[in-house]
């Protein structure tokens, strides 16, 4: 697939005012620039994070009453329940949470609860008040959901049952009608960081309860791993108060982990240390599967278990989950570009509707997403659930999918979602409808660049320059993740030296000269551009940096994202 080629600019004349305090690269410090970090000040407190840089709880609004209400309890020995949704960052947040109340109340007093994905849908549920109301909780703490759940809300105060809410998700024009409600994106709360995940939300209420009562510090961040695996599997911004909880976590995912999150990285059989990526990919995927596949539940329970044997044997179902679901996610995607390359008018659409009746409603959100990865537009992937077709759409860098799916809603019996994915349900007899409308609002809104994925590439960069001292830096940049992603560099006029080559008959192993510097380097599926390495013609190269270890030793290599022949100069 063709991609589009962006060279983001930078201030010149900040770039080389940097330079002069840091003493570091310019290349490097244009990059900083991009990414907000235009002084001394700011630069150190990036390479450097320390934990007195995150803002006091009780700058967000409504923390006061949270704290008072939850000390109440403690008071009045009232039974509380912890409530969170069923993905990573939920459940992170309810082990947190239901651990650090735990360590600090009467143990037969606190509980926590995950609706189950099927059963009772995202957030707040119907199911888990009157469960709460059988068992006689009357306070309620739920965690990354709840901002929208007015009316079940309201259901729960008729039933003597108080809700502090703690989210991140945007609030609608009507708050439920909770004790407290603790999310940084309501309008008129001044808490100065607002890309907070569910989790880090739910800490900062632990933070304002071991300040409220005197605990030691250890009470609050030996939870810091949970606040890292939420973030990474969340997608949120790598910055402020994030990047800290990042940085921090990952050290103690590194040095101390939990026992449940030691177990998965032991099954995943990946090295220490891991970065927010390996969170990502190693961590995240074994939680989620748990909802996808059966229940949320017993990823807290992985979470909040002491004892490092009946953790490994939580991380083994987890990671059987995991299995399955890599099992049906590849099924599932191969079922659905057969349907694709069988249906020849599929060929010029402008987005993609696909529907199988007997397809794992799990996994159909992970299937758009595979498809976009071979036909890059909007996608909705649907399947048959309690007589209703329903199922995921993602869509395209840039493109709006909610207001389209919006466009639609004559069709549609419930969506929701926000501005790169959504859920949604309809009749099934609605689904041709649907494709053929949502098909129409496509066409007719999404402008043809976006139609074209695309490399965003941060500086030009020299073979010459690629040196220890340079990379060691970028190193210093971690941990990368959305608005501080690795450095991406383009190298022009670069020949092959006449060694690279193709391996495993999908991959390329590069060996690259530019002027008298040649560096080696691996592009991964790029098999069918190998051509272009012929007969000594100059290309423009593609890539990050990363290290290679083979036998002990270990140097910088290239880890190529794309090439084109030098004279094509790919749009830029």
């Amino acid at each position: 697939m063709e991609k589009r080629w962006n060279i983001l600019p930078f201030d010149e004349t900040r770039a080389a005012d940097l330079q002069q305090s840091l003493k570091i690269s310019k290349t490097l410090c244009g990059i900083l620039t991009q990414r907000g970090i235009n002084t001394f000040h700011e630069a150190k407190n990036f390479f450097r994070p320390h934990l007195s840089m995150l803002h006091s709880p009780w700058m967000m609004k409504d923390m006061d009453k949270a704290v008072h209400r939850i000390i109440k309890a403690f008071s009045q020995q009232e039974k509380i329940l912890v409530f969170g949704d069923y993905d990573v960052d939920g459940t992170s947040a309810v082990a947190a949470m239901y651990s650090f109340i735990k360590s600090i109340y009467d143990q037969k007093r606190i509980e926590f609860y995950i609706p189950h994905r099927y059963r009772e849908g995202y957030g707040v549920s119907k199911a888990g008040i009157d469960f709460a109301a059988e068992n006689e909780f009357s306070l309620v703490i739920s965690l990354d959901c709840g901002i929208k759940s007015v009316e079940l809300i309201s259901y729960a105060a008729s039933r003597e049952i108080d809700f502090i809410v703690c989210d991140h998700h945007l609030p609608g024009e009507t708050l439920p009608p909770a004790v407290a409600i603790l999310n940084p994106k309501q309008y008129d709360c001044k808490y100065p960081y607002k890309d907070l995940c569910g989790c880090g939300v739910g800490f900062k209420l632990m933070t304002a309860l071991t300040e409220e009562l005197n605990l030691p510090p250890d009470k609050l961040y030996r939870y810091l791993d949970l606040v890292a695996v939420a973030i990474a599997a969340d997608i949120v911004p790598i910055t402020g108060e994030n990047r800290v909880f990042a940085y921090f976590g990952l050290q103690k995912i590194n040095e101390e982990p939990l026992p449940g999150i030691k177990a998965l990285i032991a099954l995943s059989g990946t090295k220490l240390p891991l970065t927010i990526t390996n969170v990502v990919f190693v961590i995240a995927p074994r939680v989620n599967a748990a909802g996808r596949m059966d229940d949320a539940k017993k990823a807290v329970q992985l979470f909040i278990e002491d004892d490092p044997v009946k953790a490994m044997e939580f991380a083994e179902m987890l990671h059987n989950d995991n299995s399955e679901r890599k099992e049906a996610d590849k099924s599932i995607t191969e079922e659905a570009l057969d349907i694709m390359l069988q249906d020849a008018s599929l060929a010029d659409k402008r987005s993609t509707v696909v529907y199988n009746e007997n397809w794992h409603k799990g996994v159909v959100g992970i299937v758009a997403s595979r498809l976009i990865e071979t036909h890059y537009r909007p996608t909705v992937v649907l399947t048959r659930s309690n007589d209703l077709a329903t199922g995921s759409a993602r869509s395209v860098t840039g493109f709006n999918l909610y207001e389209a799916i919006y466009e639609c809603r004559e069709y549609l019996l419930a969506y929701g979602g926000h501005f790169a994915a959504a859920g949604l349900s309809m009749l099934p007899q609605n689904v041709d409808a649907f494709r053929q409308r949502f098909e129409a609002v496509v066409a007719a809104t999404i402008p043809d660049h976006l139609r074209t994925p695309e490399i965003t590439i941060d500086s030009v960069l020299d073979f010459a320059l690629v040196k220890e001292p340079f990379f060691n830096i970028i190193c210093q940049m971690e941990p990368f993740g959305p608005e501080n992603m690795r450095p991406t560099f383009i190298s022009r006029k670069v020949k092959d030296t006449g060694f690279s080559k193709i391996v495993k008959e999908q991959h390329i192993r590069f060996v690259l000269k530019q002027g008298e510097t040649v560096l080696t380097g691996i592009g991964f599926n790029m098999a069918d551009k190998f051509d272009l390495l012929k007969d000594g013609a100059e290309v423009d190269v593609i890539y990050s940096i990363d290290e290679n270890e083979w036998n002990g030793t270990k140097s910088l290599q290239l880890k190529v994202i794309d090439i084109a022949l030098s004279i094509e100069n790919k749009g830029i």
